[in-house]
């Protein structure tokens, strides 16, 4: 197989005799989770997964969001859709926004048991009344039916992501609340006409966090890089189970 397909190769290689930091992204600890073979490949062998299309769609309604969202961080006025909701809470203009949306930077913390630098970028950060702060981020999709809670499968990776992030920003030392939230986006599809536009209801759903989990994923996350074999596939992993079929069927 190697000879006809050559994998993209990870910049970012797992190096157990390195005495430097190693930069651990939100996205690597939800792939760990999903399948620490596909991690270990990815982090410490340097194999990505084939990567999927990118969504497009959802970066542009993510970029508007933000510009919206941004107009009343000015002025320090709540949202329509955070006064629908009878939300306490205002967009919040902290310095660090910007760097925190950043994808290659995020909010960081550098975890020093294991010497990962832990980081993931935020869509947004609300915050109440009493000064806690609110993670929230921003989720498009087409669905026949209203989004009011996040009750599938496979939307369980969206709360992890949410959790997260709230563990990074207390691991920075700030009081954040266990309730976040998602701006969810659905886009209409039972118009009459398309008229060069589309056209979406917002809802906002709401979603008590539970970090507890994290701090212990980062230490196997840590146990799985130094580990000199393979582990073995998660029940479920597409990926390995096209692979490992593929290797069946080569022999």
């Amino acid at each position: 197989m190697s000879q006809y397909y050559h994998a993209p190769r990870s910049k970012n290689i797992y190096d157990p005799n390195s005495s430097e930091p190693f930069k651990l992204s939100r996205s690597k600890i939800e792939l760990f989770i999903q399948c620490p073979r596909c991690f270990y490949l990815d982090r410490r062998l340097g194999v990505d997964r084939p990567p999927g299309f990118p969504f497009t769609l959802n970066t542009a309604v993510d970029a508007l969001l933000k510009k919206e969202f941004d107009i009343l961080r000015e002025s320090g006025k709540p949202h329509p859709l955070i006064e629908k909701y009878g939300i306490d809470a205002i967009p919040v203009a902290h310095d660090n926004l910007n760097e925190w949306r950043n994808n290659f930077k995020g909010i960081q913390y550098m975890h020093k048991q294991t010497n990962l630098l832990v980081f993931g970028a935020i869509d947004d950060l609300w915050q109440s009344s009493v000064g806690k702060y609110i993670v929230v981020d921003y989720k498009s999709t087409s669905k026949n039916e209203e989004i009011t809670e996040l009750n599938k499968e496979w939307q369980d990776s969206y709360k992890r992501q949410m959790e997260i992030y709230q563990w990074l920003l207390r691991k920075n030392e700030y009081e954040v609340s266990d309730m976040g939230y998602f701006v969810y986006c659905n886009a209409k599809t039972d118009l009459e006409v398309f008229d060069g536009k589309l056209e979406f209801d917002i809802t906002l759903v709401s979603y008590k966090g539970n970090d507890s989990w994290v701090d212990k994923t980062i230490t196997d996350i840590h146990t799985c890089l130094q580990a000199d074999k393979i582990p073995p596939p998660a029940d479920g992993c597409d990926y390995c189970a096209y692979v490992d079929a593929v290797d069946t069927v080569a022999r």
